[in-house]
């Protein structure tokens, strides 16, 4: 499994224009036969703080992600949200193991 926490700051002007179209994003991801997980999360003490957490099944699902229409369409959308560009890591699982998942 790859999995990518990707971490987004948005302006605040943004920031139910961004969920909206990232919630789209997310429950289209979800979707995916390469994608085992893809959660949105808005960070409790600061709300223009978002992480994606996206579980691939492989790097080849992750490369796929960002060739479908929802994707292209929230980065679309979102392009101008962003305070900063996006950050990301990216992990290997380590537990549970990749057939657990």
């Amino acid at each position: 499994m790859l999995i990518i926490q990707v971490y987004i700051e948005i302006k605040s002007e943004h920031v139910e224009a961004f969920k909206t179209a990232t919630i789209e994003n997310a429950r289209n991801s979800r979707q995916e036969p390469g994608v085992a997980r893809f959660d949105f999360l808005q960070q409790e003490d600061d709300p223009t703080r978002f992480v994606l957490s996206e579980v691939y099944r492989d790097a080849d699902a992750a490369v796929k992600h960002k060739e479908t229409a929802h994707y292209l369409l929230w980065a679309q959308k979102t392009a101008d949200m962003f305070v900063a560009p996006r950050t990301r890591t990216r992990y290997l699982s380590v537990s549970p193991d990749d057939r657990d998942w």
